[in-house]
Formats: C-alpha cells, sequence, structure tokens
C-alpha cells in the first residue's frame, strides 16, 4: 500500500480534463469529416489519428518540440508567463493528443451507422443542418459516442511516454498511475506497483463494462417491445386501411416542370417531363435513374445542368446558378426503407416537418389528424421498432404529408412490403393521392404497381425516357422493345413488312396478317404470353402448329414454351410462352400434339428498336 495517493488524483484529473477536451472536439472533427466532401481528405484524416499509431515517445516529443521554451506556442506563451512543459497541464496536454484518434474514430463510425436516408429525409422535411445534428444525428449515435468517450478514457488514464517527455515524473506534480507502476518497479517496490496496476484496470474496466451492460440494457428494452407489438400484430381489419384521408390545403395547380442532365456511371440521366395533379408513375429496371430523378427534384441531389420549377418557384436553374436547398423546396418524400426516426416516437415523426410556430395543442391535433388519417389513431406514443412494416409506411406518408408538401416523391413505397399488404396499402395509398392536390411522382420497377396507382406513366431506359403516356398508351402500344419488356411483354421476333398487311415473323418462322398499318421504322412485332390463343379450329388466319417444350408453373397459372412447325428438341427450343389458367391445363394437357396456335392480329405490338440496344428475341 503506497504511502502517497497523488498518482491517482492527479491521474483522475488529467484523465478527466483529456476526455472533455476530447469528447467535444473528436465530436466536431467526427461530424465534420463525415459531411466533409473537400480536398485532402486523406491527409486530414491521417493527421487526425496519427497520434494512434506513432509511438507515445514520438507524440511526446513534437508536443515538447511544440510547448517547449523554443517552439512556437512556447514562445507565444513566454511573454504571459504561461509554460505547460513539467506541469500537470502538460499532462493533460499529452493525454489528450494520444485520446483524441480513439474518440474521433469511434464517434465517426457511430456517425456512418445512421442511414443516411434518415437525413435526407429530415432536409425534405425543412430541417437545418444545425437541426439535424442536435435531434437526430446526436441522439443516435449516442451509444457509440458514450464507447467512444469511456476508451478516450481509458487511454488517457494509461498514458505514459507522450507524458513522460512533456511533464515529467514529479511526484506529487505530474507523477501519474502508470509513472508510479514504472518507477515502483524500477526500485523493486513490487507491492506498490501491484496496488497502482490493479486501481487502474479497476478504474479502466469498470467504465468499459458499465457502458457495455447499459447498451446491452437498453438492446434487451427495445427487443422486449418490439416482440410485445408483434405479438399482438393488428387484426386485419386494422391492416385494411380503406377510409380516406382528410384532404389537404389546395396547392397552385402549375405543376412540375423537370428539365435536367447529371453524368452518373455508366450513363448520363437527361430528362424533361411536366407533371401535374394526376400521379406520375416512373417505370424503368434497376440503374434506370428513376431514384436519382427524385432525389435531384428534393435537393439531395444537384443535377450538372437544367432546371427544375414547382407551382412557378425555381427550385434549381444552373444557367441562374439557383439551387434551393432541400429544407426550403416544401417537398414531401417517401423513401424504400421509410427512414423513420428511431429514437423519436409516431408523434415525435410526424410532428417533426411541422411548423415551429405552432403551439403544443395545434401539434397534438394535427398528429392526431394524420393518424386518424392513415387509421393509426393511439398510436402516437409508439416508436418506430414497435411497429410492423406496413404501419412504419403508413406513418412514413402521414410525416410527408403533415407539413403540407407541394410535391410527394415516393421511391417505391411498397418493396419492403409482402404481397398482401402491399395490395391493402396499395389501396390505402390510391385513396390518399385522390385527395392531395399536389404533384405526386411514383418510382416503380414493377409494371402491375406502376399501372393501378398512376393514371400516367414515364418510362426509362439509362437515364433517358423512351416512353410516355398514359398507361393504357403504353401497355397496349410500346412504342419499342425496351418497353414492352417492361410492360411485361416476353414474346419478341425480328420482323420484316412483306406487304402493306403482312409481316414476316423471321424469329418465329411465320407470316402474319395485321390490321393496323405497318409503320415505316418497324423492327420487331411481339404478343403478350396471356394473349396467346391455343384453339382446335386450324383454318383461322395467324394459326400455327405448335409442340410444347416444357411448362412452368404458378399458384394459378401455366406457363407454356412451344415451339412452332415441329416438335422441340430440348427445353430451351421453343419459339413462344403462353400463359392459361390451370382450369385450361387440365383439359389441353392431355390433348395429342400438335396443338394449335392463334396469334390474334389485334394483339400483336409492333415496334422499333431505339438507341441501338440489343435485345434477345426469341
Amino acid at each position: 500500500m503506497p504511502l502517497d495517493f497523488s498518482p491517482l488524483w492527479i491521474s483522475l484529473k488529467t484523465s478527466l480534463l483529456a476526455t472533455f477536451i476530447t469528447f467535444f472536439f473528436g465530436i466536431a472533427a467526427a461530424y465534420w469529416m463525415l459531411e466533409y466532401r473537400g480536398k485532402g481528405k486523406s491527409l486530414i484524416e491521417a493527421i487526425f489519428v496519427a497520434p494512434l499509431i506513432l509511438p507515445p515517445t514520438v507524440v511526446g516529443f513534437l508536443l515538447l518540440l511544440l510547448f517547449g521554451k523554443n517552439g512556437p506556442v512556447g514562445k507565444l506563451m513566454e511573454p504571459l508567463g504561461w509554460s505547460v512543459v513539467f506541469t500537470w497541464y502538460g499532462a493533460a496536454i499529452a493525454a489528450t493528443v494520444v485520446a483524441f484518434p480513439l474518440m474521433y474514430k469511434t464517434a465517426l463510425g457511430a456517425f456512418e451507422q445512421i442511414d443516411t436516408n434518415i437525413k435526407r429525409v429530415a432536409r425534405t422535411l425543412g430541417a437545418k443542418e444545425s437541426t439535424i445534428f442536435w435531434r437526430i444525428s446526436l441522439p443516435l449515435a449516442v451509444p457509440g459516442i458514450l464507447a467512444a468517450t469511456t476508451l478516450a478514457f481509458a487511454r488517457a488514464l494509461g498514458e505514459f511516454g507522450a507524458t513522460l517527455m512533456l511533464a515529467g515524473n514529479i511526484p506529487g506534480q505530474t507523477q501519474t498511475i502508470p509513472m508510479a507502476i514504472y518507477f515502483a518497479v524500477e526500485g523493486g517496490a513490487m507491492d506498490e506497483a501491484w496496488f497502482w496496476a490493479v486501481a487502474i484496470m479497476a478504474i479502466s474496466l469498470s467504465g468499459i463494462i458499465a457502458v457495455n451492460y447499459w447498451q446491452e440494457t437498453q438492446g434487451k428494452r427495445r427487443g422486449r417491445g418490439g416482440d410485445t407489438e408483434r405479438g399482438r400484430r393488428p387484426d386485419a381489419q386494422r391492416e385494411n386501411v380503406t377510409a380516406s384521408p382528410r384532404p389537404l390545403l389546395p396547392l397552385s395547380s402549375s405543376g412540375l416542370w423537370v428539365d435536367i442532365e447529371k453524368q452518373l456511371p455508366g450513363f448520363s440521366l437527361q430528362v424533361s417531363f411536366s407533371a401535374d395533379k394526376q400521379p406520375l408513375g416512373l417505370l424503368g429496371g434497376s440503374g434506370a435513374g428513376k431514384s436519382m430523378i427524385l432525389r435531384c427534384i428534393a435537393g439531395i441531389e444537384t443535377p450538372t445542368r437544367g432546371r427544375i420549377v414547382l407551382n412557378g418557384r425555381v427550385l434549381f436553374d444552373s444557367q441562374q446558378g439557383i439551387n434551393l436547398p432541400p429544407r426550403d423546396r416544401r417537398i414531401g418524400f417517401l423513401v424504400q426503407n421509410y427512414a423513420l426516426f428511431p429514437h423519436m416516437t409516431v408523434g415525435q415523426n410526424i410532428a417533426f416537418g411541422l411548423s415551429k410556430g405552432l403551439s403544443a395543442t395545434a401539434i397534438r391535433q394535427q398528429v392526431e389528424t394524420q393518424l386518424i388519417a392513415v387509421q393509426l389513431e393511439g398510436y402516437s406514443e409508439r416508436y418506430p421498432h414497435q411497429l410492423s412494416g406496413g404501419q412504419q409506411q403508413r406513418v412514413a406518408l402521414a410525416r410527408a404529408l403533415a407539413s403540407q408538401p407541394e410535391a410527394l416523391l415516393l421511391d417505391e413505397p411498397f418493396s419492403a412490403l409482402d404481397t398482401h399488404l402491399r395490395s391493402q396499402l396499395e389501396q390505402q395509398m390510391v385513396g390518399t393521392l385522390a385527395n392531395y392536390e399536389g404533384v405526386t411522382l411514383f418510382v416503380t420497377h414493377n409494371m402491375e404497381e406502376a399501372y393501378r396507382v398512376c393514371p400516367n406513366l414515364l418510362v426509362l431506359e439509362k437515364g433517358k425516357v423512351i416512353h410516355s403516356g398514359t398507361k393504357y398508351d403504353i401497355f397496349e402500344h410500346p412504342a419499342t422493345v425496351s418497353v414492352a419488356q417492361l410492360t411485361g411483354c416476353k414474346n419478341f421476333s425480328s420482323a420484316v413488312a412483306v406487304t402493306s398487311t403482312q409481316v414476316k415473323a423471321v424469329d418465329w418462322d411465320c407470316t402474319l396478317k395485321l390490321i393496323e398499318p405497318i409503320p415505316d421504322a418497324l423492327s420487331y412485332l411481339g404478343i403478350r404470353a396471356h394473349q396467346i390463343i391455343l384453339t382446335n379450329n386450324s383454318n383461322q388466319e395467324n394459326t400455327f402448329p405448335c409442340w410444347l417444350a416444357r411448362t412452368s408453373e404458378t399458384p394459378h397459372r401455366m406457363t407454356l414454351f412451344l415451339k412452332l412447325h415441329q416438335p422441340s428438341t430440348h427445353n430451351n427450343d421453343y419459339h413462344l410462352q403462353a400463359e392459361v389458367f390451370k382450369e385450361k391445363w387440365a383439359t389441353l394437357k392431355d390433348e395429342p400434339m400438335p396443338w394449335y396456335v392463334r396469334l390474334d392480329p389485334l394483339r400483336l405490338i409492333l415496334m422499333e428498336r431505339m438507341f441501338g440496344v440489343q435485345y434477345c428475341v426469341q
């Protein structure tokens, strides 16, 4: 047992001061580096973490050069009679420098774990960057920051080399526990060395154990809450939301006008379109640029050039240098994973975008009105993890509409839901959009979803609009093979006009009679699988013998892979895919071959090739 306990008090006060300093500077540096996109980021990062990888004696030597009598900082302090060399302040500075990298890196990791969509949505709800930091980023990063603080304290408590170089080993003044251990061992006082070693391990480990226990307790509490709510899933009536939401305030009818370009990996996004009150669907495959268009409109991404105008307000104009921040655009954004703020209740999520000048009573009334509109009354005090996927989607929609946006951007809002729930919420979405007076853009790659929700469609491929119009026009008369594929057509053949009423289907090896005029740019023709007719009358026009190559089964239908003119030689030797209900298949499968297939002239789709895209033709 040592007679002098000053190393304990010196270690505690230097470590606490160092932790206090690194707490603020570490968090600030981490958040700044998270958002920093300028030059020299790698160099700045290297400087921040250098004390973690350099030998402590090197760090101490550099600090001595900086704060010493002849150092730049030392010379500044000399006229004031200040000096940190061989003082406990020097020990605190050394501890701060070596502890900073741990605080910085751990806090940075905590901030990086936050879903970027959460911050994007917050910006579209009108939040300033300072609001996002204090209300979203910092609360969500608290567990990681708490761990960072504990690690920084433990590192500062155990600092030896840098402290020895800058502050020395002055008993009662700068001698910390690590130095007391070292010099006790050097002097042969093993009992004293053991005492201080056990003391420093107890202090360091107790802090780490306390933080781990708190994090485990919080995790279990969230898990119990989620399991409880999932165990009490709402009944079918509660998920079947069909009530009409409240009418929203009428907005200007001038609508949305977009004409932008943006260079993306692999292709350039170049789109020009307008939208009014009727929901406009953006249909296209993955990577077509659909979500990027929404992010450019919301202000989350910046186009290379172009112009975006909403209800007469210029949101973006590259020539005039106008680029309104997301918070000023009055746009509601519903992303794929809903991006609810997990640390806020349902009520707090919905109220986030409301005007800050409203009274608490007015905010509560508006929140309850929105919850009633989506049939979630009584859910105001629950947290997102206590809700089912469908309930989360409805809360996200209520939050987006609560601030009365002039435009509503829906980025595949049903992609995370199962088929049954998707159908129910889709019906509610259609009802909500019917009462919404603003502009709606609905992004999806699901053709049936687009058809049910949106009267008008914009079909995209590699960043360009390849067809636009009403859903009936696009599904009945797709302009290109690509559009036909996106709308579900599976049967294509290159085509050559033979006469004014006949076309040679090259890949099907047959000549087909048409009723509608043949376009000059005809390159392909197609027919949808469910519109192929299997018949017993072989004398009808456009009727050909066929043999079955193989089948594919779904719960309600059979897909038949058919070879025209002669039997198939293997499973992939076929010309057409035909879809029939299983009742039809039950009577058809026992009939002898050849069967006869009729390609109705009214159902044939005439198309042309665009943008030089190569398509797989069966």
